[in-house]
């Protein structure tokens, strides 16, 4: 079993920043790559980022340039730095991985961006 917890989410104004936190707990031996995903409302789940366990990252178009993934192993932890937010960012954020044959994902933490 793998444990994923999200924090970091909030309100934030046009053009500003946030940072995700995503904590995996459990046999986290198994984890390979992790993801953030995040959905609006009325819209499909979508992949956001997504970082290997040797560092490799990829990025949706949408938020190249302004979004860094990035993890830490000694803690367990994978992070979203997200930067020159917009509106269309608003959305649940989602973490997930895929170990011991199934996928895990987080409670998700909500980004609202005002203009």
């Amino acid at each position: 079993q793998v444990q994923l917890v999200e924090s970091g989410g909030g309100l934030v104004q046009a053009g500003g920043s946030l940072r995700l936190s995503c904590a995996a707990s459990g046999t986290i031996f198994s984890i390979n790559v992790m993801d953030w995903y995040r959905q609006a409302p009325g819209k499909q789940r979508e992949l956001v980022a997504r970082i290997t366990s040797g560092g490799s990252t990829n990025y949706a178009d949408s938020v190249k340039d302004r979004f860094t993934i990035s993890r830490d192993n000694a803690k367990n932890t994978v992070y979203l730095q997200m930067n020159g937010l917009g509106p269309e960012d608003t959305a649940a954020y989602y973490c997930h991985t895929f170990a011991l044959a199934r996928h895990y994902w987080g409670q998700g933490t909500q980004v609202t961006v005002s203009s």
